[in-house]
């Protein structure tokens, strides 16, 4: 017998990373990159990040160690896409900006 779970406040397109239902630009991914980076709990989270809701959090961390593997590999593309992207000299287009204003 197989168990369903639900995770309430993440939704998971097929092919899509995981994310936020409410807030869909972010990813479960981006939530947890906190947890590994700077050891934030869910409520440090929230504090760093107001629109976050207390069970948001939760939800992502529960998402998270139900699917390690998943939002591992994830983690894992997003840097070696980021370390590509300083090893071609790319620039976000924030960064330019603010480089244009004379502000960096």
């Amino acid at each position: 017998m197989s168990t369903v779970v639900s995770y309430p406040h993440i939704e998971k397109p097929p092919g899509e990373p995981a994310r936020l239902t409410r807030i869909k630009r972010v990813r479960v991914a981006q939530l947890v990159m906190d947890y590994l980076a700077y050891g934030w709990s869910p409520e440090e989270m929230c504090r760093q990040h107001p629109y976050l809701t207390i069970a948001e959090a939760h939800a992502a961390m529960l998402y998270y160690w139900d699917h390690p593997d998943e939002i591992q590999n994830e983690v894992r593309e997003e840097d070696a896409q980021h370390a590509d992207d300083l090893k071609r000299g790319h620039q976000s287009p924030f960064f330019q900006r603010m480089k244009a204003k004379g502000l960096l």
